[in-house]
């Protein structure tokens, strides 16, 4: 008897337990689906969900409100209201959630701890991207690659060279899997089994252009792809442009290997310096039309010129990899600095992206001339690093 109650006590615990996990798996489901919903309401672009999601407290929340209350968010209009299908927003999260959970999609909302970090910190960012794959979106160091359609074996020996000086950095490499050097990075990443993923302007339902299915698929094993369009979504020319923000705001950098003076590449490194990213180019031979853009990039101070990966290591302040071990960067304060500088690099060390020249002026208090002189010693002691734009970092090991 004792036997048969401890029995019904185990299977009672049980039961119980298996009951929590349902409607835990409930909420995550009810709440993912208001995610994918809120990217489905009309004339909501991610800035405006954004802010929704701010002023109600989440995504369910945001469904549960009355109208009244949505017209109290700022840049919210009668107009937009008038206009809003909340249940068509949520049917269509429905038909979504089917094909992700048929496909092993990830949903990363913008608040989870897996979304894109430095792609966070943009403000325009998508409130939701979906990924496929294993890749590491918040990876230690990350760098785009992106280049023209148009490969010439010049460009395709850069990018190849790059990616195996690359390998020992512990580099996660993104691109836009187009034709040319695009794809051309992604397969270097594969050979020299660099972690690598693309970024679409289409959904995951489809491949474009589908000659890259295959390499798309490798890429699963190490990185993967992400898209902020849902399926059914086609490569439509006015993609291209929005895709090309999430290449640059995920990353550190942008490398431009090869480019026209028009292109989707040098709108990747535009974007790349609003974002305050590094941006860099390789020079080419000059009249060659895939290295216009490049040079214009350089020329204009628009990108720091490369020539090698250890160019871009010894800007970055990279270290290499050793043996496997965690990457540990330690901020080291110097004593053989004067008080002017020590307040420089104190400065510098508080913000982990570059600071511009006139920035500096105003939080230090200094004369830009007396500025000017301080910068330049602390930078031919090694400790500070001139970066293109007039801005600064310290270098890593201080």
């Amino acid at each position: 008897m004792q036997t048969i109650f401890i029995v019904f006590i185990n299977y009672f615990f049980i039961a119980e337990t298996m009951a929590c996990f349902s409607i835990l798996d409930d909420l995550k489901t009810m709440s993912q689906l208001h995610q994918v919903a809120l990217t489905f309401i009309k004339n909501i672009g991610p800035m405006l969900a954004k802010s929704l999601v701010s002023y109600f407290g989440g995504a369910e929340e945001v469904f549960n409100a009355p109208r009244s209350k949505w017209m109290k968010v700022p840049g919210i209009g009668g107009k937009t209201v008038e206009q809003m299908d909340m249940g068509a927003a949520l049917r269509r999260a429905e038909e979504e959630l089917k094909f992700i959970e048929k496909n092993n999609i990830d949903v990363l909302f913008y608040t989870d701890s897996k979304y894109p970090k430095r792609l966070k910190n943009c403000n325009d960012s998508p409130v939701l991207l979906y990924a496929k794959g294993n890749a590491d979106f918040n990876s230690h160091r990350i760098i785009s690659i992106v280049g023209t359609r148009n490969a010439t074996e010049y460009g395709k020996t850069l990018c190849r060279q790059l990616i195996e000086e690359l390998q020992p950095y512990n580099v996660l490499i993104v691109s836009g899997l187009a034709l040319g050097i695009d794809v051309a990075a992604h397969k270097e990443c594969l050979k020299h089994n660099l972690p690598t993923v693309g970024v679409l302007a289409h959904g995951l339902d489809r491949m474009y252009p589908t000659q890259n299915r295959s390499t798309a698929e490798k890429m699963m094993e190490n990185g993967g792809l992400i898209t902020e369009y849902p399926s059914g979504t086609i490569p439509d020319r006015e993609n291209f442009p929005q895709r090309n923000r999430i290449v640059a705001g995920i990353a550190d950098a942008t490398i431009v290997i090869e480019a026209s003076i028009k292109g989707g590449a040098l709108i990747t490194a535009e974007i790349a310096n609003s974002y305050n990213r590094d941006v860099f180019a390789f020079p080419g031979r000059i009249g060659d039309d895939y290295s216009e853009g490049c040079n214009f990039l350089i020329r204009n101070n628009k990108a720091a010129l490369l020539t090698c990966a250890a160019d871009l290591a010894y800007i970055l302040g990279w270290e290499k990899a050793d043996s496997g071990k965690p990457i540990i960067e330690q901020m080291v304060m110097p004593f053989d600095l004067s008080s002017d500088e020590q307040l420089i690099f104190e400065i510098l060390r508080q913000h982990k992206s570059p600071l511009a020249i006139d920035d500096l002026t105003i939080k230090t208090n200094m004369a830009t001339s007396k500025l000017a002189m301080n910068l330049l010693n602390m930078e031919m002691q090694g400790y500070i690093r001139s970066l293109p734009g007039k801005t600064y970092c310290i270098l890593s090991g201080h």
